[in-house]
């Protein structure tokens, strides 16, 4: 049931902005109250959707004034429960969905300018239109939102060429926790008026701000690129295999390292994938090469040539080049769909992880075989974006086990180890899924006294009355606020 405050918001919302504006049967609620790994159950009287920033204003304004707790959310894609409302129904959910306009291409200047509810699939199809191309990928680009995107600071499958969202927002505009607008979207290249208030919303997971647009940069377009698949013998070999490709070409945008157990997951449960490599391979990699000048070396012909001197270096046992694009999709689509195939196969703890780069292939090997002692009858499993250090660390549970049992009592033992050893490899416990409410608890324990000091400190100045994303990120209650 709702609270006479929460009605006060929802009927100003459908009188002020119309029937669109407000959503409130259970029915067609009830999906975005759960997570994308089905871990996190909220709850939320209604649904409140505005079609612009003004209307966002308005909403957080009344909702200030009220002291009513919002959640923002954009295309639920989220891994760490980061737009999920509190499970007691005190709070409503303000989707940015109908916010979809791209209101400037700017090909000549590599900016444009788009909205938070804009699916990342249709923005770079956009970019794409006009001659260049956003570089930001992922496996829910179908559903993601650049609000979320900017939100979360989202990485995915080309950081190690151009960074993770952070590097590619030139401008956020955003509704803060008293309904004021910051409108920040000029993509100034020098601005020392103090605190970058832009970066600051960036990564914030909505608890200072709800982002209503984002200035984004752009890149040329892809005049070719490659895509090659090789099978290796360990993370070390591969990691030899990347530093000789980057001394060798800048063309190398992803290069992405995945055990054979994980491979064959993703053949097991995904309809339509096939290994493209003959033969048994310990580990895998899939590196993406791509030029934007018409007259460079073709990145093919550059992968071929570096492949067959890392077969002579002894690095590579086997390797494959897309001969279409086709093929190329192919192969990403194994990478995407690890996620996908990982859920199916039944319960799991997964984390979200970072090492220094040198260090990343004696943690995927030694830390799995660390997990597994420790919890007999589990099966760690690591793979990620080699480049950048992210570690994607999973832990699946022994066979039979009752799946809630096991995510009450023994998964929390697990996330405790494996962070431990994260932070013992100068580590940090999120590379680029965010806090939200599944690593809160953890961030305060594994963080110095002035990091969560200042986290704190920053919310609180922001949003004295804890309305944006409650229980996100840092832990605090009203009470804190008069201590």
């Amino acid at each position: 049931m709702m609270t006479p405050e929460q009605q006060r918001i929802t009927a100003f919302a459908a009188e002020r902005f119309g029937p669109k504006a407000v959503t409130t049967d259970p029915h067609d609620i009830e999906p975005w109250l759960i997570d994308w790994r089905r871990r996190y159950q909220g709850a939320a009287p209604a649904i409140l959707s505005p079609g612009s920033t003004e209307e966002v204003s308005a909403l957080v304004a009344l909702a200030n004034d009220l002291g009513v707790a919002l959640v923002p959310q954009g295309g639920n894609t989220g891994m760490v429960g980061g737009a999920i409302p509190p499970a007691d129904g005190s709070a409503l959910l303000v989707s940015t969905r109908r916010m979809h306009r791209i209101r400037r291409m700017d090909a000549d200047a590599n900016l444009a300018v788009a909205e938070a509810g804009v699916i990342l699939g249709t923005f770079r199809e956009a970019a794409e239109a006009a001659g260049r191309r956003f570089p930001l990928d992922l496996g829910a680009r179908g559903s993601a939102t650049i609000g979320g995107l900017v939100s979360t600071n989202a990485g995915g499958v080309q950081v190690l060429r151009f960074g993770t969202m952070r590097a590619l927002v030139a401008g956020v505009e955003a509704v803060l926790p008293d309904g004021s607008v910051h409108d920040g979207l000029s993509a100034l290249k020098k601005d020392n008026r103090g605190y970058d208030l832009n970066q600051l919303l960036v990564g914030a997971e909505g608890t200072l701000g709800i982002v209503t647009a984002a200035t984004l940069r752009l890149v040329p377009a892809a005049a070719a690129r490659a895509v090659a698949w090789v099978g290796l013998e360990s993370p070390a070999k591969a990691l030899s295999l990347l530093r000789r490709l980057q001394a060798a070409t800048d063309m190398v945008e992803s290069f992405e390292i995945m055990p054979d157990d994980t491979v064959a997951l993703v053949l097991a449960h995904v309809p339509g994938t096939r290994l493209p490599l003959a033969g048994t391979h310990r580990w895998h990699v899939l590196i993406e090469a791509v030029t934007s000048d018409p007259a460079a070396e073709a990145p093919a012909t550059v992968l071929e040539r570096m492949l067959a001197e890392a077969f002579e270096a002894g690095l590579a046992e086997d390797a494959v080049i897309a001969a279409s694009e086709a093929q190329a999709e192919s192969f990403w689509r194994i990478r995407h769909a690890i996620s996908e195939a990982e859920r199916s196969a039944g319960p799991a703890v997964q984390h979200d992880i970072s090492v220094p780069v040198e260090d990343m292939p004696r943690f995927m090997v030694e830390g799995g075989a660390e997990a597994e002692a420790r919890f007999p009858g589990t099966h760690a499993i690591a793979y990620g974006h080699l480049g950048d250090g992210n570690v994607h660390f999973h832990v699946r549970a022994p066979k039979g086990v009752d799946r809630n049992r096991w995510y009450a009592e023994d998964a929390p033992h697990i996330t405790r180890l494996v962070h431990d050893m994260v932070v013992a490899a100068g580590g940090s416990i999120s590379a680029e899924h965010g806090i939200g409410q599944m690593k809160r608890d953890e961030l305060a324990r594994l963080s110095t006294p002035a990091r969560m000091a200042a986290l704190r400190a920053i919310k609180t100045a922001l949003d004295p009355k804890l309305i944006l994303n409650p229980g996100k990120l840092v832990a605090l209650a009203p009470e804190t606020l008069s201590k």
